[in-house]
């Protein structure tokens, strides 16, 4: 990749009456805590200048560790943890915010600039009702009355397209959809007229069809409010639906900038390049074998005590070194089915069959190899090790208490599949902390591959990687199945995930599978009403496709 180290043009400056935002070589630097050595400051954000028309919205991207919300934060002059500001300039409305003082900061958070975090669950306080914190900052900062901000909030409830808008403000966080708590949140922050807002990843935890609602209606709100936003993200399909400019960022330093159409289009620099192309695995479909690894038939499973029925009626085939991806939106099922086949949720009725032999439905009945020969890679990397061993002990763990190796045998296979993994050795005594999301996740499949297991289930293992991290990640899995014949139970929301590493497809609605088969058969219409609005979801890195696909859900809709 191209070092950001070099000139890089930039969009000319906004004209002095326009200008909204201006960051002036800002420097950030957070402690770090390396295991068994004295704590010191890093350079995270380094040199970094950025200019913000009113009414505008910059797109700012880069992989995961480039600085994207360290520097959406600081435009609030806010570091998170550890992190301090210690350089240059953040300079919001002709004053230099870093220097306004505690009470300073603290009049202009919620008024001026508000914050769009990417889990809106987190953000709510569960014990209150929408309405109450949607209006808080509003009246704190008394630029409206409560009968006046509750006014703004139900237009804005209107405007994001959000159901009973008069009412919904009554609900608590838990009775809303988790979109219609990201739209709630856009709300909140727009409710105190603010003149910037910073979107930090605000689809990134929605499935597709869900997504596509909410940044349609941030777009209108953005639109018909004027307010300016900073839009994070690592997927370069989202931001370029939503900003005017696109700012490319990598290991804390600015690699490329410049108008939406121009980075997407006509990237100037190798790293804007590989991101803008990333998604382009060639996977040919293997034809289905005679015998399954894994059978699931008629599988109906369920939570609090049997009333609301999670699966109904499920069966799927896997077949030895291939993949079933499972997709759907939230709540479709797909997370409680590798449940119910790893016993975490013992199925009511059907069964499953797994390297011909009839599994218990409980884990606790169930056999060590049960156990060993289906393994399981999780989404968040890290929280599936324990940050207090080393990648050496989490690998070797497996190989342990499955097979009894130890001493040199063990470390020597340690070495092999961290040379599987492209890692190698040098990392055998790091901990989880020491490595990147990329590099624990591939420690993760390191593990699985130690037990070696005939079928792993990965449940959305790439959707919190940025798009070159998780390229590479799917292409280690099509090279390991090939190496070790084992299959693949390919848990997702994402479809460009899907025509890259699957062989068959089985399609989730609210717990049942409504289309199922070979890629090539699935993937070919006609669709099915849920599988049509799933494929024309997926956000296509063209300008205008928001529109379009809005264009064409109402028309569709229209014609119903």
């Amino acid at each position: 990749m191209a070092s950001p180290t070099h000139h890089v043009d930039t969009p000319p400056r906004p004209k002095p009456e326009d200008l909204l935002l201006d960051v002036r070589n800002l420097k950030i630097e957070a402690k770090v805590f390396p295991p068994g050595e004295a704590p010191r400051m890093v350079t995270i954000v380094d040199g970094v200048s950025l200019t913000l028309a009113k009414g505008k919205v910059l797109g700012l991207i880069g992989e995961s560790g480039a600085g994207k919300s360290t520097i959406g934060l600081s435009s609030m002059a806010y570091g998170r943890g550890s992190v301090k500001i210690t350089g240059g300039e953040v300079v919001l409305n002709g004053r230099d915010i870093l220097k306004a003082g505690k009470d300073g900061v603290r009049k202009l958070r919620g008024s001026e600039v508000c914050y769009v975090a990417q889990s809106a669950a987190a953000a709510f306080n569960p014990a209150h009702r929408l309405m109450d914190q949607v209006v808080e900052a509003a009246i704190l900062h008394g630029s409206a009355t409560r009968a006046e901000a509750e006014k703004r909030a139900k237009q804005l409830f209107r405007k994001l397209s959000l159901p009973n808008p008069d009412t919904i403000g009554d609900r608590y966080p838990h009775q809303v959809s988790g979109g219609q708590l990201q739209r709630v949140m856009t709300a909140m922050a727009l409710c105190s007229e603010p003149d910037l807002i910073v979107f930090d990843e605000p689809t990134t935890a929605l499935d597709v069809t869900t997504q596509i609602d909410v940044l349609a209606a941030i777009k209108d709100a953005i639109r018909d409010t004027g307010v300016a936003a900073l839009y994070i993200t690592h997927d370069l399909a989202v931001v370029a639906q939503v900003s005017d400019e696109i700012m490319v960022l990598r290991h804390g330093k600015l690699v490329e900038w410049g108008g939406t159409r121009q980075i997407i289009k006509e990237p100037r620099q190798e790293y804007t390049n590989a991101l803008v192309s990333v998604h382009h695995i060639e996977h040919k479909e293997k034809a289905p074998g005679t015998t399954p690894i894994l059978s699931v038939k008629n599988v109906t499973a369920a939570y609090s005590g049997g009333m609301a029925k999670v699966l109904k009626n499920v069966s799927v085939d896997i077949f030895p070194g291939q993949t079933l991806a499972v997709v759907g939106e939230s709540g479709s099922g797909k997370s409680t089915l590798a449940r119910a086949i790893t016993g975490l949720l013992p199925p009511e009725e059907g069964t499953v069959t797994f390297a011909g032999r009839l599994l218990s439905k409980a884990l606790k009945d169930r056999t060590r190899d049960d156990l060993r020969e289906l393994q399981m890679i999780y989404q968040m990397a890290d929280v599936a090790m324990n940050p207090r061993q080393t990648v050496g002990t989490i690998i070797g763990r497996p190989l342990e208490f499955y097979f009894g190796v130890r001493g040199r045998e063990r470390d020597k296979r340690v070495a092999e599949l961290l040379d599987k993994i492209e890692m190698g050795k040098g990392f055998v005594d790091r901990y989880p902390a020491e490595l990147s999301g990329g590099q624990k996740q591939r420690v993760c499949i390191a593990r699985a591959l130690a037990a070696k297991p005939k079928l792993i289930i990965c449940d959305e293992v790439t959707s919190a990687l940025d798009p070159l991290v998780a390229h590479g990640i799917l292409e280690l899995l099509l090279d390991l199945q090939k190496e070790e014949d084992v299959a693949y139970l390919f848990i997702t929301h994402d479809l460009a995930t899907v025509k890259s590493i699957a062989d068959s497809i089985a399609v989730m609605y609210r717990g049942e599978v409504v289309r199922y088969g070979p890629k090539s058969k699935v993937l070919t219409p006609p669709f099915d009403a849920y599988t049509d609005l799933l494929l024309s979801s997926v956000p296509e890195m063209e300008l205008g496709w928001l529109e379009k696909a809005i264009k064409g859900r109402r028309m569709e809709s229209a014609g119903n």
